[in-house]
């Protein structure tokens, strides 16, 4: 059964989305920005923006309201939702989009197609996912490009302070590999991370805290959790910061 709060938290981040323009913008292409970040990000300084797993666009949305000087560099696999995007930010020279996962070997991989395509992944969906999350099992499957990110941006594209953003359904571990050449460029990263298997062979929070530590990253802040019909913690999203920051 769906909690009544839900539809009511949906109708004030429409109402709060409908009151800026740049969102506005979005709504009429079917894509809300993600202002539920606000609270992790919004006080941060930013010059550039890595969104991958972009989706859509609701959160690269997000950044160029939040931080109108940065420049933003999105990834996005998924023919459907990278067109969408396409249509959003049509114009904006702010916005570069690259229509690739990021991983550690360049080469194609099978991208595991969700009910909902916010849902997919580079790794196999398992019952979990569509038992905590419904309409999220397996749709399809398509083949898509992969590479590390230094095949698409430069160190001196990233200009500081940089912030990372993961948001890959359980690839986030792999992904941070694809960027580990361009990693001391970023002040702070964002990761999706979850305590439970919703993707076959995922890495868990604490292997993704425990990979940032070695990689002078301390974890900041634990923002957005979900969780299950038990009321236990299922995934969040985890704000890093790099030593000395």
């Amino acid at each position: 059964m769906q909690s009544p709060a839900r539809p009511v938290k949906k109708l004030a981040k429409l109402l709060r989305l409908l009151a800026r323009p740049p969102y506005r913008r979005g709504l009429r292409h079917g894509v809300g920005a993600a202002i539920e970040h606000r609270g992790a990000l919004g006080g941060l300084a930013l010059a550039t923006a890595v969104d991958i797993g972009a989706n859509k666009g609701q959160f690269s949305l997000f950044l160029v309201e939040t931080f109108p000087g940065a420049q933003v560099y999105a990834f996005e696999p998924l023919a459907k939702a990278a067109a969408r995007f396409r249509a959003v930010f049509r114009g904006d020279a702010r916005v570069t989009l690259h229509e690739t996962a990021i991983g550690p070997e360049k080469g194609a991989r099978t991208l595991y197609v969700s009910g909902r395509e916010d849902s997919s992944s580079l790794l196999p969906i398992t019952p979990l996912q569509d038992a905590v999350f419904p309409g999220t099992a397996l749709k399809e499957t398509a083949t898509v490009p992969v590479a590390p990110l230094d095949e698409f941006l430069t160190r001196d594209q990233i200009q500081p302070p940089a912030l990372l953003k993961l948001d890959v359904q359980g690839y986030e571990l792999e992904a941070l590999r694809g960027c580990q050449a361009l990693l001391p460029r970023f002040a702070y990263i964002y990761a999706e991370c979850s305590y439970a298997e919703f993707y076959a062979g995922q890495a868990l929070a604490d292997e993704v805290i425990d990979h940032l530590r070695h990689r002078g990253f301390h974890l900041a802040g634990i923002f957005n959790t979900a969780y299950d019909r038990k009321g236990r913690a299922v995934q969040a999203d985890f704000l890093f910061r790099a030593d000395g920051q």
